[in-house]
């Protein structure tokens, strides 16, 4: 069974998930993880927690997997992008951030890559910047560009509408931009 699981979408396999199976429990995971992961460490901003996170939103599944009702519910991943959301949120809340270090790490000039060094640095720049934002517009601009959701997906992930999620996102890039031209070099 496990070689036809791959071929099935993700609302089937959830169906099968409710019946207990954990072949297709282990085919949303694997299907699904990276992707999980990369939007709750762009919202918490710390590799270990955001792994925790993950975990816990999958356990999460695994645990209400007869409380999935497709027909009210939107599509898994969308549905998913909230739970995973909302723990980021909650998270956040509880803890104070620290400020961005992890995986901060010199290149050795000896190889010659400063400009490898300069744009990771600007890349830290950056995150500190989205880190300081407004907690929806961080959510806004990370599904939208990082994830590469649509403008629907992302405000139905923050609960807003449409319009409300365009002007989330133009604060947003109004913000970066100013901070932005404060950049070095």
């Amino acid at each position: 069974m496990d070689n036809n699981l791959s071929q099935l979408d993700d609302e089937f396999l959830i169906r099968l998930i409710q019946e207990g199976k954990h072949e297709a429990f282990a085919e949303i995971v694997n299907r699904h993880r990276k992707r999980f992961y990369n939007i709750a460490y762009r919202t918490i901003f710390g590799k270990d927690d955001a792994e925790d996170i993950v975990q816990e939103a999958f356990l999460k599944l695994w645990e209400k997997r007869l409380f999935w009702n497709q027909s009210k519910e939107a599509k898994f991943t969308t549905w998913f992008y909230k739970v995973v959301v909302n723990l980021c949120l909650d998270y956040n809340r509880k803890k104070k951030p620290e400020p961005l270090t992890e995986d901060v790490q010199l290149v050795d000039k000896q190889q010659g890559q400063e400009v490898l060094l300069q744009e990771r640095q600007r890349q830290i720049m950056l995150d500190c910047s989205i880190k300081e934002l407004p907690e929806r517009q961080q959510l806004a601009l990370n599904l939208c560009f990082y994830e590469g959701l649509s403008n629907q997906e992302a405000a139905e992930i923050i609960g807003v509408n449409l319009k409300a999620l365009q002007s989330l996102i133009m604060r947003a890039k109004i913000t970066l931009k100013e901070k932005v031209k404060q950049y070095p070099g």
